[in-house]
């Protein structure tokens, strides 16, 4: 990109963001409690009472104002944010991450990451290696959908997305269907019409991940599969990292489910567990974002339309001479992540997320 269409690019976000600041002003003048439901007494995934507060922090990516609460249950070990968003804190917090503000950046990042991708289509392989019909749910922009078209050329792929992004893939041609809204408010219309359903990331996102599984059961044929990949929340780097660990991402990961629950309740649900893997969905990252995550943290704001006022010059000066210093730690991040601990991560038991395959009986 040349400099000058980086000073256009620049400027238009500028302009943007000062656009933005009064409806964002508005909304924090309102105050922040109404972002919030009361806090939950058990645990929404067992109903114990048995629990203790995991995390606190705040929103370390965009920087919006708030403290979050992670608790976790000592019956079943699940963790779940409490108290949890509203309707009105979801929007609040999702509002310009994705989509926005954020859309573009997000949407290089994630249209960046073929290898996983073909990582997660292939994991299907073993167990059905030409399904006819697949339904990718949380499919963002369509890029996971785009990628697994080259490992399964015979497959249909579809995504469905509460976000408009899931129109943009349809737009571009990722997907041949793009279904917008809930899943389990779609499913019904979707039944039994899938040999496989894919849940990337997404089951942490719900605010009800036992009404999401129903959703996929409805949705996926007999004798399909459905695919969950999330955070691993066992995963010691979640221990030793402590709020600078990635996956937390909050506040919009609402809940955290230990693989051994999730199993449990695929089989009352009618699934055959197939397969579960760990290394193979562990994402090399964790170190080097614990280090961008700290110095973001420690550095002065960029700009933001949540903030009352732009960063001046000498702000943003030493937010650069800041985040330029830190280049030898994240460089260095970059390789203990890739090179030492990446072919390890499994057996010293720091993967950051798993991954299931499910055949419905």
């Amino acid at each position: 990109m040349s400099e000058k269409s980086q000073d256009t690019e620049s400027t238009a976000a500028a302009e943007r963001i000062a656009e933005l600041r009064p409806g964002y002003q508005a909304d924090i003048a309102a105050g922040l409690d109404r972002f919030f439901e009361p806090r939950s007494t058990v645990c929404p995934w067992c109903g114990s009472d048995e629990l203790t507060t995991r995390l606190r922090t705040t929103d370390l990516l965009q920087h919006k104002p708030g403290r979050f609460v992670l608790d976790r249950c000592g019956a079943c070990r699940h963790t779940f944010q409490n108290p949890r968003l509203s309707a009105e804190g979801l929007e609040f917090y999702y509002r310009d991450f994705y989509d926005g503000l954020g859309e573009k950046k997000l949407g290089d990042t994630f249209g960046s990451r073929t290898k996983m991708y073909r990582g997660r289509a292939e994991s299907m392989l073993p167990h059905d290696p030409e399904p006819k019909t697949w339904l990718d749910v949380g499919t963002g922009h369509g890029h996971f959908c785009a990628v697994a078209q080259e490992v399964l050329p015979g497959t249909t792929f579809d995504g469905l997305d509460f976000t408009d992004g899931v129109e943009l893939a349809q737009r571009e041609g990722r997907v041949e269907h793009g279904y917008r809204g809930s899943f389990p408010d779609l499913a019904p219309g979707l039944a039994a019409g899938y040999d496989v359903v894919s849940m990337f990331h997404y089951l942490e996102h719900s605010t009800d991940p036992d009404r999401e599984l129903r959703a996929a059961r409805e949705t996926v044929r007999p004798g399909g599969h459905l695919l969950i990949e999330v955070p691993d929340p066992e995963s010691r780097y979640a221990r030793l990292l402590g709020r600078w660990w990635l996956p937390w991402l909050q506040p919009q990961h609402l809940h955290f489910v230990p693989v051994a629950n999730l199993r449990k309740r695929l089989t009352r649900l009618g699934f055959t567990v197939v397969a579960e893997q760990h290394a193979e969905p562990h994402d090399p990252v964790d170190l080097l974002a614990a280090v961008w995550l700290a110095l973001d943290h420690a550095a002065p704001r960029d700009d933001a339309p949540w903030l009352p006022e732009r960063p001046g010059a000498l702000r943003r000066t030493l937010r650069a001479a800041l985040l330029l210093a830190g280049i030898p730690a994240l460089i260095a991040g970059t390789l203990l992540d890739r090179f030492a601990v990446r072919p390890m991560s499994h057996r010293l038991g720091v993967s950051n997320a798993y991954r299931i395959v499910a055949r419905r009986d």
